[in-house]
Formats: structure tokens, sequence, C-alpha cells
């Protein structure tokens, strides 16, 4: 088994914490390219893999009956920031497909940019649903069931077409039985299916070419993509590592899950992407993504000159000296 990308975090002259990553990077034959660590042990995927969780909305004709737009296509495989631009397309989503904010099941959050949550502080105003991180994606599969004339209530469970939808869509993009792998429930209510980092991978290089899943399908999935080219904000937002390295390199999509996962599709190779820092540590896993695109040659001088400003971070104290490193170990 070749070994997981190692990345460390110094602090002066010494390495004060390292993050084990596993990784997959596969064809949409499901030929490996590229792999390290154990790839064929379930992982929660979380919201890395929103996009999938999108296709029902897109490929039922439910995107296009309300008036869906490329940035309303990226807020619903978002995990944004909570930021006013950001919730205020999120509330016209809801209005478009005519469905109330109070439906949706998420949960209240606090924005995850702190501006916007210290401006809701300072106004006295509480955390609602739509500041949720992921009520872009619930916003889309609401109006997927209002299109379908499902009922609205309960959409998060298991049981509920909706979310029979998106088992159905994740199957067919990963080559799984998603029915029969490990599920929990995500921190927003949906259930999320724990699959092997191939199986994630070769989902992510079948959404980048459309190759084995359909011709509606991989139609949706050029739309997602599409969409996140032209809205990489709506994705994420200020600050966030999905969003700064999508406006850095177009030719990237990049998604971020809790717990260090993350999943990248290369349209142009044809190569889909997962890897897993071990530890759950999101710091490993985004330094560890860009290490791992900038190994694979097929990228321009330029777009590598880019990857390369994402593949180190400093370490920074209070008073905004570097004080040390992230970085993958020598």
């Amino acid at each position: 088994m070749p070994d997981p990308i190692e990345i460390e975090v110094t602090r002066g002259n010494a390495v004060e914490s390292r993050h084990l990553v596993a990784f997959a990077v596969t064809d949409a034959d499901g030929k490996l390219v590229l792999s390290g660590g154990d790839i064929d042990q379930p992982d929660y995927p979380r919201s890395s893999v929103k996009a999938f969780q999108a296709i029902p909305l897109l490929e039922s004709g439910a995107a296009d009956t309300f008036g869906f737009d490329e940035a309303d296509i990226a807020l619903a495989c978002s995990s944004h920031n909570g930021e006013p631009r950001q919730i205020g397309a999120v509330a016209r989503m809801l209005s478009k497909a005519g469905v109330s904010e109070t439906a949706l099941e998420c949960g209240a959050d606090w924005p995850i940019y702190k501006p916007a949550a210290d401006a809701m502080i300072k106004a006295g105003q509480v955390p609602r649903p739509i500041h949720n991180p992921c009520s872009g994606k619930h916003a889309g599969m609401l109006a997927y069931a209002r299109h379908n004339g499902m009922p609205l209530a309960g959409y998060v469970r298991p049981d509920h077409p909706v979310q029979q939808a998106v088992e159905q869509a994740l199957s067919a993009f990963c080559g799984v039985q998603a029915s029969q792998a490990p599920r929990g429930i995500d921190g927003c209510s949906v259930p999320t299916w724990a699959l092997p980092l191939r199986a994630t991978a070769l989902g992510f290089a079948r959404l980048a070419t459309g190759r084995g899943i359909g011709s509606g399908r991989a139609a949706a999935a050029a739309r997602i993509i599409a969409a996140a080219r032209a809205h990489p904000y709506m994705i994420a937002g200020t600050g966030r590592f999905d969003t700064d390295l999508m406006t850095a390199v177009p030719r990237v999509f990049v998604k971020s899950g809790a717990e260090g996962f993350l999943v990248a599709s290369l349209p142009h190779a044809g190569l889909g992407i997962a890897l897993k820092c071990l530890d759950g540590a999101p710091c490993g896993s985004t330094i560890a993504m860009a290490v791992l695109l900038r190994k694979l040659p097929i990228w321009t001088a330029d777009e590598e000159a880019c990857l390369a400003n994402f593949a180190t971070r400093p370490v920074l104290s209070r008073k905004g000296e570097m004080v040390g490193e992230i970085r993958a170990a020598p």
C-alpha cells in the first residue's frame, strides 16, 4: 500500500504536529492513477458530495421550472459562509420555488463568516436555518420535492423520496450500492453514506466527464461544473479554500467536507480526486489537495504557479507574524 501524504505543522525550527492524508485519483473508468493510504476503508464524505445531492434538482427539470440560474445551482452545491449576499440568494431560491423559509429542516446556525455573525449579534438577531451553511442545498431539495409533488415535511429523512433520489444518484456516480453502505446523519440532518475513497474519486471523475452515468445525469453534471466555475464565491465564500482555489485555477472543481474530507473534479484531464485527513484536520486536507494537484502533469505554467501558492500556509501569531508553516513533509 503506497504511503499517505504527510502534512507537517512547524513552529520555529521544530515540527509541532503531523497529519496523514489518504487519497485516490481515478479516471472515469475507475483506473487508479495515484493513491496513498487505505483507499478501500469507508469514510463519510459529508458535504463534499453536495454536487451529487444536487443532481436530482437538475435532472428532474425542477431547476429550470423554477428559473434557477447558475448562482442558484452553485448554492445548491455549497457550504456557504452565511454572508449577506449568499443568504439573500438562498431566500430568492426559496421564493422562486414557492417555499417558505420555515420549511427548511437543516437547523439554525450562526454564519461561518465572522463579520456576518458579528453584525447579526450587534443587531440583536438570532440565527435561523437559512444561515446554516447547508441552506442552499436544502433549498434545492425543497424545490425538487415541490416540483415532483412530494411532501415537504420530513424531506431530510432517509426514507423520503428526496433522499432516495440522492441515494440513487450517489450510487450511479460512485459505482456502489449506497443502500448497502454504512449510513449516518450529517450535521444538517440529511443522510450521509460512508464510501471508500476509490469509489468517491470515481464519482468525481464521472462528474468531470459525464461518462458512465447516462445522458441526463451527464448534462446535470456539466451544469454543476459550469455553475461552480462561474460562481466560486457561492460554493463557500470569503477566505475559504474552495472559493479561493477555484478562483485562482478555474479548471478545478473542488469541494470540502467536514472532518478533513476533500474532493476535486478535473474535467480537462478526466480525473476525480478524493482524500481524507485521517485525524479530521482541515489544514491537512487542503494542503494535501494542493500538493496532490501539483503532482499531476496537466497544468499550464501559470496554473502550476497558482497551485504552488496553496501548497504551504504560514502559521501566524496573534500579531500576524509568521512563526511557522504548514507544508508537506520532505
